[in-house]
C-alpha cells in the first residue's frame, strides 16, 4: 500500500524536532491540557502557509528564495527580504541544529538507559548519519527516511499516551482558547515550533524534486500530501502534550524536557513508557538534524543564485550540520537554546509569511495559480494572530500588557 506522504513529510519531520517535543512536554507538565488549542491553531496555520509554498514551487518552478528576488520585486523589498531571510536562518537554524543533535542524544540515552558520558558519542553518531544522507543527496532516500521517522514518532508517542491513560474530557476542554497565568511564552513556543519559517523554503524546493513536471495533477497531489503530513505532525504534538499532562501535571516534579519525562514515567508505567518516549525523541532529533541544514542550503542557494550548484548546496548543508555538531558536543544544555529559537521564530513568522503571501499574488510568477480571495483571507488571519502573540510578548516585556 502506498502511503499518502511526500514532501509534506519533510516539513512534518522538520517541525517535530526536539524543540517541539520539549515545548509540548513543558506545556503539558505545567498547564495540563489547556494549550491543546494552540497546537490545533498552529497545525491549521501551517497547512495554509505550506500549501501556498507547495503551490509556488510546482506552479512557478521557483523556490521561495528565488521568488523573493525575482525580477519586478522593488529593490528595497528585495534586499530587505534577503536580509530578513538570512537573519532568520542564522538565528533559528544555528540554535535548532545544536538542539536537534543534543535532543536526539538525550532521547537515545533515555530509551536505552545510556549514561550521560555517552551523549557526546551519540551526537557525533547522529551527525555522521545526517551527513551521509545529505552527501548522498537523493530525494527518494531522503523522503523514505523521513516518512519512516515520522511514522516511528507517531507510534512511539501514541503508545506512550495509551500507557498513561489521558483524561479525554479535559483534552476536549483544551480545544477552547485560554491562557492560564504564565502560559503566554509557552503558547508562543508551541506556535513557533510548529509554523517554522524555514519550512516554507524547504517545501517549495522539495516539491520540485517530487513533481518536476508540475501540472494540475501535481498540484492536487501536493495539496493532499500537505494536509495528510501536516495533520499527522500536529497530531503527534498533541499526543506529546497530552502524555505530559496525564502523567506530570500537578505532580510537583521539575521537568526540563522529554528525557526527564521518559525517566519519570518508568516507576509508574514501566520501562516500555521510557523506551517509547525516548525513541520518539531520538527520531525527532535525527529527522530535524537532516532537514534543517537542507532547508538552509535551499534558501541560501536561492537568494544568492546558486540553486543548481550541487557541491555548493551540499557544502552549505554540511557546514550548518558541522556548526551544530560542534556546539552540541560542547555539552551545552539544549532546552534553553531550543526555547529561545522557538520564541524567535514565533515573532519572525509574520514577516516571512507576509513575504510569501505577497509573492503568491504576483501573476508574473504564478500566472493563473495566484492566491484567490479565500487563500488570502486565511493567510491574513494566520499573520494577524501570529503577530498578535508576538506583539503581546513585547508589550508584556515592557510592562505595558499584563
Amino acid at each position: 500500500m502506498k502511503l499518502p506522504f511526500g514532501p509534506g513529510a519533510l516539513v512534518a519531520a522538520a517541525f517535530i524536532g526536539p524543540g517541539t517535543v520539549t515545548a509540548c512536554t513543558l506545556a503539558g507538565a505545567n498547564f495540563g491540557y489547556a494549550l491543546i488549542w494552540a497546537l490545533v491553531f498552529a497545525t491549521a496555520a501551517t497547512m495554509v502557509l505550506q500549501d501556498m509554498a507547495a503551490r509556488l514551487g510546482i506552479a512557478s518552478g521557483k523556490g521561495l528564495g528565488e521568488a523573493l528576488i525575482a525580477p519586478g520585486t522593488p529593490i528595497v523589498l528585495k534586499w530587505l527580504s534577503v536580509i530578513l531571510v538570512m537573519a532568520a536562518l542564522a538565528l533559528g537554524n544555528a540554535a535548532y541544529e545544536a538542539g536537534n543533535l543534543s535532543g536526539g542524544a538525550l532521547g537515545a540515552g533515555a530509551a536505552f538507559g545510556l549514561p550521560e558520558t555517552a551523549q557526546r558519542s551519540i551526537v557525533w553518531a547522529l551527525a555522521g548519519l545526517a551527513a551521509a544522507v545529505i552527501l548522498i543527496g537523493r530525494y527518494k532516500l531522503l523522503e523514505r527516511l523521513l516518512v519512516g521517522l515520522v511514522i516511528l514518532m507517531s507510534l512511539a508517542f501514541a503508545g506512550s499516551l495509551i500507557l498513561v491513560r489521558p483524561d479525554i474530557p479535559q483534552m476536549l476542554i483544551g480545544l477552547r482558547p485560554s491562557l492560564p497565568d504564565g502560559s503566554l511564552l509557552t503558547a508562543i513556543a508551541l506556535i513557533g515550533t510548529t509554523i517554522v519559517p524555514y519550512n516554507l523554503f524547504l517545501h517549495a524546493a522539495s516539491v520540485r524534486e517530487k513533481w518536476p513536471g508540475g501540472g494540475a495533477e501535481a498540484l492536487r497531489a501536493a495539496s493532499a500530501d500537505t494536509r495528510a503530513s501536516i495533520g499527522l505532525g500536529g497530531l503527534i504534538s498533541i499526543l506529546i502534550l497530552s502524555t505530559a499532562a496525564a502523567s506530570l501535571f500537578g505532580s510537583g516534579m521539575q521537568i526540563q524536557g522529554a528525557a526527564d519525562m521518559a525517566a519519570s514515567l518508568e516507576p509508574a508505567y514501566g520501562p516500555l513508557a521510557r523506551l517509547l518516549v525516548g525513541a520518539g525523541l531520538l527520531a525527532a532529533g535525527l529527522s530535524s538534524a537532516v532537514t534543517a541544514p537542507i532547508a538552509t542550503a535551499y534558501a541560501v542557494c536561492e537568494v544568492t543564485g546558486l540553486r543548481n550548484r550541487g557541491h555548493v548546496f551540499r557544502g552549505i548543508a554540511v557546514a550548518v550540520l558541522a556548526i551544530g555538531t560542534l556546539v552540541a558536543s560542547l555539552g551545552l544544555k539544549p532546552v534553553n537554546l531550543i526555547l529561545v529559537a522557538q520564541v524567535a521564530n514565533g515573532i519572525l513568522l509574520p514577516i516571512v509569511a507576509v513575504f510569501l503571501i505577497v509573492t503568491m499574488n504576483r501573476k508574473s510568477i504564478l500566472g493563473e495559480h495566484v492566491n484567490g480571495l479565500w487563500s488570502n483571507m486565511l493567510g491574513g488571519v494566520v499573520v494577524l494572530i501570529a503577530s498578535g502573540f508576538g506583539l503581546r510578548l513585547v508589550l508584556r516585556a515592557f510592562g505595558v500588557w499584563p
